[in-house]
């Protein structure tokens, strides 16, 4: 049974995720993320208040054995478009990032109730999100109804996939590459829809000269968060930029 409670389903342990949010939206509360309202609903489309959607999902981790450590939430659109980020704990234990699941809701039918699995460098707060896990429920009237099973059956998975991730973050730092490889890369990265022409001289700029030392080897993982620095900012585009972008250093990497 969830309640309405404005109170997290499990206490947090450790200091809120660092939720990069995109131009218009604003950092809240997890009571100010109670207090946004819910549209009335119509005969073929049922809004979820987007605190109820964040309680299924804690509701999934918490039941399968996972921790929630930290959360942010933001909103946009006059607070009708929400993206939360739960950090998960409980798992193993990574000394240079953390997993994270996001959480998105609207209530103006831009797009669907969901949720998708990544991780978060602690160095940087770069995101990176995959295709692996992600669910959409759209608004239907039986949202209510079909929405707990499925964010359990996506929670499921969880486990599975962070092993994934792990695996690819090895195969990453093992992939040397020069700089006519990684600005090659760049150029498909655009070939590929990752990003626009206008992004170029931003993450080649961060592949020759890295913010951070960690970031210093020439390998895949460092050109990945030449990427993911540059697409800080716009949260909201995140999920589809780095599904794309794995798909393109998975390759490369001679990851199927």
């Amino acid at each position: 049974m969830i309640t309405d409670t404005i109170e997290p389903v499990s206490a947090t342990t450790t200091k809120p995720c660092n939720l990069l949010l995109h131009c218009g939206s604003h950092a809240v509360s997890r009571g100010e993320l109670a207090q946004a309202p819910t549209p009335p609903p119509t005969s073929t489309w049922r809004p979820i208040a987007h605190l109820k959607l964040l309680q299924v999902v804690e509701v999934a981790l918490l039941t399968q054995g996972f921790a929630i450590a930290g959360q942010a939430h933001g909103l946009t659109h006059d607070n009708a478009r929400y993206f939360g980020l739960i950090e998960v704990s409980g798992f193993t234990h990574n000394p240079d990032y953390h997993y994270v699941v996001g959480v998105r809701n609207s209530h103006d039918m831009r797009f669907s109730a969901g949720l998708v699995a990544g991780s978060q460098v602690l160095v940087c707060d770069n995101l990176s999100f995959s295709g692996e896990i992600q669910l959409a429920r759209k608004h239907t009237p039986r949202i209510l109804d079909d929405l707990p099973r499925l964010v359990d059956a996506a929670v499921g998975k969880l486990r599975r996939y962070w092993d994934q991730h792990d695996y690819r973050v090895i195969r990453y730092r093992e992939a040397r590459i020069n700089d006519r490889r990684a600005h090659d890369l760049v150029i498909r990265a655009v070939d590929k829809g990752v990003m626009a022409n206008g992004y170029i001289p931003k993450v080649l700029s961060l592949w020759r000269k890295p913010r951070h030392e960690a970031f210093a080897p020439r390998t895949l993982w460092s050109l990945q968060n030449a990427f993911t620095e540059v697409f800080k900012g716009r949260v909201d585009l995140l999920p589809d930029r780095t599904r794309r972008l794995h798909r393109l250093l998975d390759h490369e990497a001679g990851l199927n």
